[in-house]
């Protein structure tokens, strides 16, 4: 909601400014000048948000489960991390550490792969637009690939703290 607001007044501020020539890209400084928003265009409908109800609920779980089910084929990044989630969580859960801290503990492992598949769908969408090397792909993929980096560290540090605080008080 903050956003939204934001972003109008952002939009109106510019088209001030430049007296209704506010040029977004996609020919927005026509749209501008005569008045009208993007809000007051048409937006083209996906065939895939056509369900509601119920219905978008179990689809959204079966698409869920697809995502999961291409990560695990086709990503060895998110296999390797699965496994080393796997193995987290059993080692959490047997620590003599606080039900807190165990929670933290697994939450930062998942927090990964969360972020591995999010780094997957951005590599997709990159591959999908060109295959060619272009410096703003790779900078899209470097990007998602240093989101997983910070991710690793903040898994460490969460465990480090909570192990050394609890052996060694």
């Amino acid at each position: 909601m903050i956003f939204v607001i934001i972003l109008k007044w952002s939009v109106k501020l510019c088209h001030v400014k430049s007296g209704g020539k506010v040029d977004a890209g996609y020919g927005s400084s026509v749209f501008f000048s005569q008045g009208i928003t993007m809000s007051d265009q048409e937006q083209p409908i996906s065939e895939f948000k056509s369900k509601s109800g119920l219905r978008r609920i179990f689809s959204a779980f079966f698409y869920s489960i697809d995502g999961f089910r291409s990560a695990w084929i086709n990503e060895h990044a998110f296999r390797q991390e699965l496994v080393l989630v796997i193995v987290g969580v059993i080692v959490a859960l047997s620590l003599p550490v606080s039900a807190i801290e165990k929670l933290m503990m697994i939450s930062v492992l998942l927090l990964i792969l969360v972020v591995e598949l999010l780094n997957s769908a951005v590599e997709a969408v990159v591959d999908r637009v060109s295959l060619e090397r272009h410096t703003l792909s790779k900078n899209a993929k470097d990007f998602g690939s240093a989101a997983v980096l910070l991710t690793f560290f903040i898994a460490v540090g969460t465990w480090t703290v909570i192990l050394v605080n609890r052996f060694y008080p």
